[in-house]
């Protein structure tokens, strides 16, 4: 794997080995059932809600993850809009639960508007995980830009709600590759431009593709992350929909097809996976860091 710096909180970090991002859903309809840690919104911070999401956060840093990924706003098609103060009660309390283990595993949270970022890295969270990258909030990039924090920008046209009927990628126009390599290209050059330092790439499969551009997007990851030079690249194929629903199974069915997924991505150049299933993905990227680099065999 390709090494990369990111700054965090001052401090220069060097990686070396694939990173394994697990997603905490302070939510109660993300797509994945097994993923939710809360079961009713209205009572997203009452105290019954709270053991759920510190005993979430304790499994996927046990289980070794290096970053946990904190959301309180799901994306999947058709999801419920949430309000920016029940985002932020939620996003809170799942940054409180990360922070109270008292390990060193970085923050991130996945939210596209930049008042719940603000009060994020006030809180403690060290990157911002963005699905719009940038285009649902234009003050977004001012504040990643003022906090010096890692900035993930994905990939993805109009919003969760109509992503679905913005699939066109005219092979005229050099098909879905080189369409969101140059759409990405345009985002990464407005967050250079707000003065956003550490940036990382993601495709954002699943997000304004049909299945067929997602599979196409990942056996060409490799030409992608060509337009980015220098830039990391995080993957999130975990038991999306690219999976279950050509092979006719569930998103609880399909930690195997992920797991393939993720190990093609990383043999492709991938260098951050974020994931349900931490104990899975850290040892698929063990395992594959150990078969292209003989100095992670251990």
């Amino acid at each position: 794997m390709e090494s990369f710096t990111l700054n965090i909180r001052g401090t220069l970090r060097s990686f070396s080995h694939p990173l394994v991002m697990g997603i905490l859903n302070v939510t109660p309809d993300s797509f994945y059932a097994a993923s939710r840690t809360i079961a009713d919104s209205r009572k997203a911070v009452d105290d019954v809600h709270k053991p759920a999401v510190a005993a979430a956060a304790a499994r996927l840093v046990a289980e070794g993850a290096d970053i946990i990924d904190v959301g309180g706003y799901s994306t999947r098609p058709g999801a419920e809009d949430v309000s920016e103060t029940e985002e932020w009660r939620r996003v809170s309390m799942g940054i409180s639960a990360v922070k109270a283990l008292g390990r060193d595993v970085l923050i991130s949270v996945d939210t596209f508007r930049a008042e719940v970022a603000r009060r994020s890295i006030d809180a403690g969270a060290d990157i911002i995980n963005d699905i719009s990258a940038g285009q649902l909030d234009s003050n977004m990039m001012a504040v990643v830009a003022c906090a010096r924090v890692p900035y993930i920008m994905m990939h993805m046209r109009g919003t969760p709600r109509d992503m679905t009927r913005r699939t066109d990628y005219p092979a005229s126009e050099g098909g879905v590759v080189a369409t969101v390599a140059r759409e990405l290209q345009q985002s990464v050059a407005q967050a250079e431009q707000a003065g956003i330092a550490d940036i990382i790439i993601d495709p954002g499969f699943g997000f304004a593709k049909t299945p067929e551009q997602n599979y196409e997007l990942l056996r060409s990851l490799d030409a992608l992350r060509s337009f980015f030079p220098g830039r990391p690249v995080l993957v999130g194929m975990s038991r999306k929909s690219m999976i279950y629903r050509p092979l006719g199974l569930t998103p609880a069915d399909c930690l195997p097809g992920t797991d393939a997924l993720n190990a093609l991505a990383l043999e492709r150049g991938a260098q951050i996976l974020r994931v349900h299933d931490v104990a899975a993905a850290w040892q698929v990227a063990r395992v594959v860091d150990m078969t292209f680099n003989s100095a992670g065999c251990v």
